[in-house]
C-alpha cells in the first residue's frame, strides 16, 4: 500500500497538478476528437459540405439537423450563467437543445455552442462561430467550459449539469439567495430559476420570473402555452421552453456525467495499476473497485433513485414528447423506456432510456458487465433497496430490455 501511495504521489507531482483527464492514458486535451461534429468540421473545411442558410437562426437549424438534435427539445434560459453572458437577458434568452448524445446552445446575436459525445473522450465542447456570409468556424473549447463543466458537480470529469438560480431583472444570479444543482431528485420547488417554462405544473417552481434582493423567492405554479408575450419568438425555432424537456434534460445530464466519469476514472485507474504491477490483474485491484463503485452510482440513477414527485401532473407540448419517444426502440407490443407518465413520476417504466446512448454503449467492458449484472439483480427483485419498483413494472422493463437492448440477454 505504501509503495502505491508513493507512486501515485510522484505521478501527480510530475504532472504539475494537471487535471487527471489530461494525464495518461486519457490525454483529453491532446487527443483528436472523432465525434460527429469533428467530422462535420472536417467536411466544411474540405468543401465536402456547405452551410445551409446565412442567418444565425439558419446556422442553428443546420447544426441541429446535422447532429440529429430535435428542435422540439428547445428550452430557454435567461440567467447569465454561461459562456455568452453579455448577450443573455430575459428579453434575449439562450436556447438549449439535446438528444441522448448531443447538446446544443444558441444565443441570438452570438455563437452556437455544442457538447458532443466522442467514443473515446466522452463529452467534447465546441464553439461554432460565423465565418463569412455562408460559413462556420467550428473550434474545440479546452478551457472556458471546464470551469463549470469539470468540477465535483460533474463527478470531476468533463460533464454536464443544470443549475437553478434566482436571476435579477438583467439575468444576473443573486447568489446570496442560493443556487441548486438540479437532477431528477431535486424538488420542483427548487427548479427552473432563470428558465422560461411552458406547459403546466400543479406544483410551484422558480421559473418565468426575476427576483430582487430580499425577495422570499417562493415557488409558484405556472401555465404558459408559449412565450409570445415575453420575448421575440421569431429569433428561435419554436415559441416554447417545454417543461417536459426540462425534466428529461435534468435526468439526462446527471446520467451522462456518471457514464463518462465511470469510463474515464476506470481507464485511469487501470493504467496506474498496470504501470505499478504489469503482472497483476487490475480488475481484481483498484481498477475493479472503481468499476464497482461507479457501476452502483450508474444503476441507482438508471432506475431513478430518489426521483422527485412531480405532483398531480405535468403537461408539456405534444411536439417534444412525440419527437423524443420516436428516437428510441419499442417492443412488438409497443412498450418503450421512453413512454411518459407525467404524474407521480416522469416515465412509465423507470429504467433510463440512456441505456441506448453512445455513452452507455461505449462503457469499458468491466464497468458495463457490472452495470448489467446489477440491473438484472434489481429487476429480478433481489435487491430490497429498489423496492419502489413493483413486480409489474420490473416485468415490463425486463421485457423491453430483452427485445431492444443489445447484449441484455447474453
Amino acid at each position: 500500500m505504501k509503495r502505491c501511495l508513493i507512486f501515485l504521489a510522484l505521478v501527480q507531482w510530475a504532472a504539475g497538478e494537471a487535471d487527471f483527464w489530461d494525464l495518461p492514458p486519457l490525454r483529453y486535451s491532446d487527443t483528436k476528437a472523432t465525434d460527429s461534429l469533428a467530422k462535420l468540421a472536417a467536411d466544411l473545411e474540405s468543401g465536402a459540405r456547405k452551410v445551409e442558410g446565412a442567418t444565425g437562426l439558419d446556422r442553428l437549424k443546420f447544426v441541429l439537423h446535422e447532429l440529429d438534435v430535435p428542435e422540439e427539445s428547445q428550452m430557454l434560459v435567461f440567467s447569465k450563467t454561461s459562456h455568452q453572458n453579455p448577450l443573455i437577458d430575459p428579453r434575449n434568452p439562450r436556447s438549449l437543445y439535446f438528444s441522448e448524445n448531443t447538446y446544443v446552445g444558441y444565443v441570438p446575436g452570438g455563437a452556437i455552442e455544442a457538447v458532443v459525445q466522442d467514443p473515446v473522450l466522452g463529452p467534447v465542447f465546441y464553439l461554432i462561430e460565423e465565418k463569412g456570409p455562408r460559413g462556420m468556424r467550428i473550434e474545440r473549447d479546452l478551457s472556458n467550459c471546464m470551469s463549470c463543466h469539470g468540477t465535483s458537480r460533474t463527478e470531476n470529469v468533463p460533464g454536464l449539469l443544470v443549475r437553478s438560480v434566482y436571476p435579477d431583472a438583467d439575468g444576473h444570479p443573486l447568489l446570496a439567495m442560493g443556487t441548486s444543482h438540479v437532477t431528477h431528485s431535486t424538488p420542483l420547488a427548487e427548479r427552473w430559476g432563470g428558465y422560461y417554462v411552458t406547459g403546466r405544473s400543479s406544483l410551484g417552481h422558480l421559473g418565468n420570473r426575476v427576483y430582487a434582493e430580499g425577495d422570499e423567492g417562493l415557488p409558484r405554479p405556472s401555465e404558459l402555452a408559449d412565450l409570445r408575450a415575453e420575448i421575440d419568438v421569431s429569433k428561435y425555432p419554436r415559441p416554447t421552453s417545454d417543461i417536459v424537456a426540462l425534466m428529461v434534460l435534468e435526468h439526462q445530464c446527471r446520467m451522462h456525467s456518471l457514464l463518462n466519469a465511470a469510463s474515464l476514472q476506470y481507464r485511469r485507474a487501470r493504467y496506474l495499476s498496470e504501470v505499478l504491477d504489469p503482472t497483476a490483474d487490475a480488475d481484481q485491484g483498484s481498477a475493479g473497485r472503481v468499476a464497482d463503485a461507479m457501476a452502483e452510482k450508474i444503476v441507482q440513477c438508471l432506475f431513478f433513485t430518489g426521483e422527485a414527485d412531480p405532483g398531480e401532473g405535468i403537461e408539456g407540448g405534444e411536439a417534444f414528447q412525440k419527437a423524443f419517444t420516436a428516437r428510441f426502440p419499442s417492443t412488438r407490443d409497443g412498450q418503450s423506456l421512453a413512454d411518459f407518465q407525467l404524474y407521480s413520476r416522469i416515465f412509465k417504466n423507470r429504467c433510463s432510456y440512456m441505456v441506448y446512448s453512445d455513452a452507455f454503449r461505449d462503457l469499458p467492458a468491466r464497468v458495463k458487465r457490472v452495470v448489467l449484472e446489477r440491473m438484472h439483480a434489481v429487476l429480478a427483485g433481489e435487491d430490497p433497496f429498489f423496492d419502489w419498483l413493483k413486480a409489474s413494472e420490473r416485468r415490463r422493463i425486463t421485457a423491453i430490455l430483452s427485445e431492444t437492448l443489445p447484449g441484455w440477454n447474453d
